[in-house]
């Protein structure tokens, strides 16, 4: 069975600020299709959750298994694996603390239930690496936190103008063709941060230092490869 594939991302002005979110949905049938939004005063999770409903809702009535791909550590660690305990706990954190934005968790876990088990894959994606959709749900999604217009593609996946969403190794799955880029490469930097639990990334050491300043028992790191995310991730006891 073809497989529907989403790529989302989501940007914030400050942390909170105005925010906007974005995906793109490549179809079965042989279509791609870009949703963007936005909020006056958000966060940074949010937004990401925000696009990843967006998709998800999009494709209620397509039937098949979904693929969702976020660089959204957050939205990844939520489904795969703090979910449940959240839920069994009455939406209460270990810490016996509210779980923030249970709104949109309560949403996100709907739509993906409904799906029935397995209908919904989750996979992490490094963001700012040089992958075509995730690189254009960024600009989208930074495009509407800053009110700018954007042109939203709707159309055949073949013509999709801003790089490739063909389907490359797995020919059912319409992954779209990774560009080339040397093994090992640092990419630009970035920084994570963890605090209450809740681990964000940032594109700048501002938006991580407006998240950090102040508060105790907080942990941030600045980053530039994915191995380096991967080791810090493992010495937070995240991975």
């Amino acid at each position: 069975m073809a497989v529907i594939v989403i790529f989302s991302d989501g940007a914030c002005s400050g942390n909170p600020g105005p925010g906007g979110w974005a995906c793109v949905i490549a179809l079965p049938e042989g279509r791609a299709m870009e949703l963007a939004g936005r909020a006056d005063a958000t966060t940074n999770n949010r937004m990401e959750m925000s696009a990843v409903i967006a998709a998800l809702s999009a494709v209620r009535r397509v039937p098949g298994p979904v693929v969702v791909n976020t660089d959204s550590t957050y939205v990844i660690g939520g489904m795969t694996k703090w979910l449940s305990a959240w839920k069994r706990r009455g939406w209460l954190t270990a810490s016996n603390e509210a779980v923030k934005n249970e709104d949109l968790w309560r949403t996100l876990d709907a739509l993906s239930r409904e799906r029935g088990e397995g209908g919904v894959q989750w996979r992490w994606i490094r963001g700012h690496d040089g992958h075509d959709a995730n690189e254009r749900c960024d600009e989208l999604a930074v495009a509407m936190t800053h009110r700018r217009p954007v042109s939203l593609y709707d159309g055949e996946l073949r013509s999709y103008p801003y790089g490739s969403l063909l389907p490359g190794e797995a020919a059912e799955s319409n992954v779209p063709v990774r560009r080339a880029r040397g093994r090992g490469e640092a990419g630009p930097a970035s920084y994570l941060s963890l605090a209450d639990g809740s681990l964000e990334r940032h594109a700048t050491w501002k938006e991580c230092e407006s998240r950090v300043k102040g508060r105790a028992g907080v942990k941030f790191k600045k980053i530039r490869s994915p191995s380096e995310e991967r080791a810090v991730l493992k010495s937070w006891g995240l991975e």
